[in-house]
């Protein structure tokens, strides 16, 4: 009988599937810079047309919302992409014979769509403070909160790629989700702009949190609210996370 493999230490895991992805994505990364900054900077011009009559404040939540836009549910679609055409294509069969865990793997794409989505975030953020004429404070808690968001939601996109009976499924799912989810709370508008309905179901969305926290880390000041957002963050990246463990039946998916 052929003795088990053992499994890598956890640190080893996700360093070697966030390089194995990475390299998957060494030929097209430019592209998906171009990509990833189309979105936002259309939504910053739109919306910023109307919210110079706000205030500055207004302002600021535009630029921070489509940020969200672009960091927490462009993730979630990345990851939700990804997981579909492995399955669609076999490779999640080869990933299961590894003494991987499932968890590694999700958070290996998440870190691997991270880093390549840093270039357009920050190409994002400069523009868009330049049309706006906000004054940008970079505090070095931003350094939490990036990866805290761009993770928040990475489990639920590998469900559902692996969920998903085709590519395009899985990405019209991943869109509603988001659509729905940045709707909620106040991402794109400050809260006395929202019916009171839409603030409150924005307590159970992390784009609520993400918002908030990249508004205080990127514009400033940093409140103490900043705590309960980067909780709230963790909160929500731990949930979906260990969500994939408990769901993701690789073999299952492969079928």
């Amino acid at each position: 009988m052929q003795t088990p493999l053992k499994p890598q230490p956890r640190l080893t895991q996700l360093l070697d599937l966030t390089l194995i992805q990475l390299s998957n994505w060494r030929w097209t990364w430019r592209s998906m810079v171009v990509v990833s900054m189309v979105t936002p900077l259309l939504g910053i011009a739109a919306l910023g047309i109307f919210a110079r009559d706000a205030g500055v404040e207004a302002l600021g939540y535009v630029l921070t919302g489509n940020l969200v836009l672009s960091l927490v549910f462009g993730t979630l679609s990345k990851v939700c992409s990804n997981f579909s055409f492995m399955r669609m294509r076999g490779m999640q069969h080869y990933f299961a014979t590894l003494p991987i865990q499932s968890s590694s793997l999700v958070l290996a794409t998440t870190i691997a769509f991270f880093l390549l989505s840093l270039p357009s975030t920050v190409v994002t953020l400069v523009i868009g403070a330049l049309y706006l004429g906000l004054r940008v404070r970079l505090s070095p808690l931003l350094l939490l909160v990036l990866p805290l968001a761009a993770s928040s939601l990475s489990g639920i996109g590998a469900i559902i790629g692996t969920r998903s009976r085709s590519p395009e499924e899985g990405d019209a799912i991943s869109m509603l989700v988001s659509l729905g989810l940045v709707g909620l709370g106040p991402v794109m508008a400050p809260p006395e702009r929202l019916p009171g309905f839409l603030v409150a179901l924005g307590a159970f969305s992390p784009a609520t949190y993400a918002a908030s926290a990249l508004r205080q880390t990127l514009l400033g000041p940093v409140t103490s609210r900043l705590p309960l957002d980067l909780a709230a963050l963790g909160f929500f990246a731990l949930i979906t996370l260990g969500w994939v463990s408990r769901k993701m039946n690789w073999r299952e998916s492969d079928r």
